[in-house]
């Protein structure tokens, strides 16, 4: 007893898979779009305001740090100079980073 059981169509030829794959397409295209428009300038702008924000905090950290271990190692005060220098460091790295972001970019 066995059954003549058609094969399905192949999948090619399904209406239901080309309508998924053209709309697929579309949405690929929609977004190839979307991300060629935001990876322009105004990208680029944000990277490297992003790297120079990065930049002034490592730059206050381990300036402030350096010259606070310096002044502790020839004037004998330490953790003072490190701590006081650090603080220091710290503050004028945010204060230049206010500064960057504040400021209205060209």
């Amino acid at each position: 007893m066995t059954e003549n059981v058609s094969d399905p169509e192949p999948a090619s030829e399904d209406s239901r898979l080309v309508s998924l794959e053209e709309r697929l397409d579309r949405a690929e295209a929609a977004e190839a779009k979307r991300t060629a428009v935001n990876a322009g300038p105004e990208s680029d702008a944000n990277y490297r305001l992003g790297n120079r924000v990065l930049a002034e905090l490592l730059g206050g950290l381990i300036g402030g740090g350096l010259f606070g271990w310096l002044i502790d190692r020839f004037a004998d005060t330490s953790p003072w100079g490190l701590l006081v220098m650090l603080f220091l460091g710290i503050v004028v790295a945010f204060r230049n980073i206010i500064r960057l972001t504040s400021t209205p970019r060209k």
